[in-house]
């Protein structure tokens, strides 16, 4: 879908979200029938303080803008309760690789936020060791199963993206999958159609080769090949290519099976061939935005980056689903993060459910998608004709590839244990070595997988 991006578009100056491996599902069991009281509902005249931590708050621009625009209706309709904002610290200029250790060391000196934006890859961590509440004990399940309801549903494939042993610990908040963004005006100088963009790797590296051969300009880029990236969108990859980095169980790493190596192979190959820069992520981003790469997989959060390069630079963005392998049905990953509560105070914990309940409602995500570009998840407002966005969505179709494909959406699986985050930087260090630096792919992730079972839990 291309879309010629006017010099009025505003700007969006994004920085990464170098989201970590994300998790989803129920492991084990069903729903709780145990009966827990709920926390009582505030009084009208009740005054509470409350904090909410998120890393989107790190990011100067229309992250924190919107957020700080979100807050500021929050306390308009709810007068007696009163949000403070505040980011992760840490050392780290990106907020998200401090969001988790922030939170443990505000747990463990007992003072977390009342709610915490915290990523989806740390949603068994969040429950098992730094003791999330769960929103079903809390306000009870009928509230919970309520808010993803109303006139404009949360999409299916969306709403259990929270949940752990068989309770909603985490809502939903904000997600891409990946997207295809392309230059439509590289693909007219190469002799190339961009109203038929690739639709398999294979296609994406002959047209990579023209539009290296023809305009000197490189081909292609894929955002999920390093450390830095995180493994949501290297997942994708893999699944949609017939393989997981994690066996049905949870007790088995897979990301050195066939279909895995293959996917990093295909990669390897763009590299090896000359079509894909050997470029660090922070390098990429404002090379295509600056018009100099034909293609980019990435989130939607950088829509905004490459919307400015665009009309600073005069060509036409376009976008369209991942790519697939051969005839084989693509499996688009989940990026992002839910929104959990972890404080201890009864009227506390109530009071952030109300602020839980804000940031995921219609007007909310109204906002969120027009002026960050993530997905709506309450899908009904693109799709209802009475829908706030549905007359935004039709002037602005960059956003229907990421809609299309979260009806199809293969949530990005966690790492199990204390060492996720070792298993999954181990695993990416692999890729990245096999795809950057020329290393046998099949090689050099079995090794990195057979020093990364060892970190597994115990089952």
């Amino acid at each position: 879908m291309i879309r010629h991006w006017p010099a009025r578009v505003a700007a969006a100056a994004v920085t990464l979200l170098s989201l970590t491996a994300c998790s989803v599902g129920t492991p084990s069991g069903g729903p709780s029938t145990s009966t827990v009281a709920t926390v009582p509902e505030l009084a009208p005249d009740q005054k509470v303080s409350i904090t909410f931590e998120s890393y989107n708050l790190s990011t100067a621009g229309p992250w924190t803008d919107t957020f700080n625009e979100l807050l500021d209706n929050f306390r308009k309709q709810h007068p007696n309760i009163t949000v403070t904002a505040q980011k992760p610290g840490g050392a780290s200029a990106n907020g998200v690789n401090n969001s988790m250790s922030s939170l443990q060391s505000e747990v463990a000196a007992g003072n977390p936020p009342t709610v915490a934006q915290e990523i989806f890859g740390d949603l068994d961590f969040m429950v098992d060791k730094l003791h999330a509440h769960a929103l079903d004990d809390l306000v009870g399940r009928d509230a919970v199963q309520a808010n993803f309801g109303g006139a404009h549903p949360f999409a299916d494939t969306a709403k259990p993206l929270g949940d752990w042993h068989g309770k909603t610990y985490g809502v939903p908040f904000v997600f891409s999958t990946p997207v295809l963004y392309y230059n439509a005006s590289i693909f007219r100088a190469a002799g190339l159609d961009p109203a038929k963009p690739p639709a398999t790797w294979d296609q994406v590296k002959t047209a990579a080769q023209a539009i290296k051969s023809q305009t000197g300009k490189d081909g292609v880029y894929i955002d999920c090949l390093t450390k830095v990236s995180g493994d949501w969108c290297y997942q994708a990859l893999v699944a949609s290519n017939g393989g997981s980095v994690l066996s049905g169980d949870g007790s088995k790493l897979t990301f050195a099976d066939a279909p895995a190596v293959e996917s990093v192979a295909m990669a390897r190959d763009l590299v090896g061939s000359g079509v894909m820069p050997q470029l660090t992520q922070t390098q990429a981003f404002p090379q295509f935005a600056a018009g100099n790469i034909g293609m980019f997989l990435e989130s939607s959060s950088l829509q905004g980056t490459f919307a400015k390069g665009a009309a600073d630079g005069h060509w036409d963005l376009a976008a369209a689903t991942m790519p697939r392998f051969g005839a084989k049905p693509t499996a688009p990953t989940n990026s992002g993060a839910a929104l959990f509560v972890t404080a201890s105070d009864p009227a506390q914990q109530r009071a952030g459910w109300e602020l839980i309940k804000y940031l995921t409602s219609d007007e909310a995500y109204s906002i969120i998608a027009r002026k960050i570009g993530y997905l709506p998840l309450r899908t009904a407002l693109v799709d209802d004709p009475n829908g706030s966005l549905a007359p935004w969505v039709a002037q602005n179709p960059l956003v229907r590839p990421n809609l299309d494909q979260l009806k199809r959406l293969h949530p990005w699986l966690a790492f199990p244990g204390d060492n996720y985050v070792q298993i999954r930087n181990g695993m990416l260090e692999a890729v990245e070595k096999s795809v950057f630096q020329n290393a046998d792919p099949a090689a050099t992730l079995t090794a990195a997988q057979q020093q990364a079972q060892a970190l597994m839990p115990a089952k």
